[in-house]
């Protein structure tokens, strides 16, 4: 029996993500990525005065004529705008746009952590967005800035 839970445990850790989907809509969310970030870690680090880069592979279900990326730290319940260098997700992030529907697409994309935040717990929740500002993706990722 004590081997059995022990199997299940590790099959349950093994499969386990870092990230949690918060309501992509339009999309299958196929794998993510962040630099520094263990797949199976609670949380990921952020360093502060650094650039964090995020992968998210996704499948849209429609075909999708532009994306523009949106990202807030949600600190206390609060979202907090995390500006983006490039929030136009179908320049220089890897995504062509119109995005066919059925087709995998691979989005890239830098975040500078500024030196001036606060070293603090926060839930990074980044979205991709459709031209009608619907989810195309949208995900939440534990972190820490250090």
């Amino acid at each position: 029996m004590l081997f059995y839970l022990t199997a299940v445990l590790l099959l349950a850790s093994a499969q386990a993500k870092f990230y949690k989907d918060c309501g992509s809509k339009l999309a299958t969310v196929e794998s993510v990525g962040v630099s520094g970030c263990a797949e199976n870690a609670k949380e990921c680090v952020l360093k502060r005065n650094s650039n964090a880069t995020i992968s998210i592979d996704f499948t849209p279900s429609t075909e999708v004529k532009s994306v523009e990326a949106v990202v807030h730290g949600i600190i206390m319940s609060l979202p907090v705008p995390f500006p983006l260098p490039q929030p136009d997700a179908c320049k220089d992030s890897g995504i062509s746009c119109p995005a066919p529907s059925g087709t995998k697409v691979s989005y890239r994309a830098t975040l500078p952590v500024l030196k001036s935040y606060p070293k603090v717990t926060v839930e990074v929740k980044w979205e991709l967005k459709t031209e009608d500002g619907e989810d195309l993706v949208c995900i939440l990722i534990p972190a820490k800035i250090n």
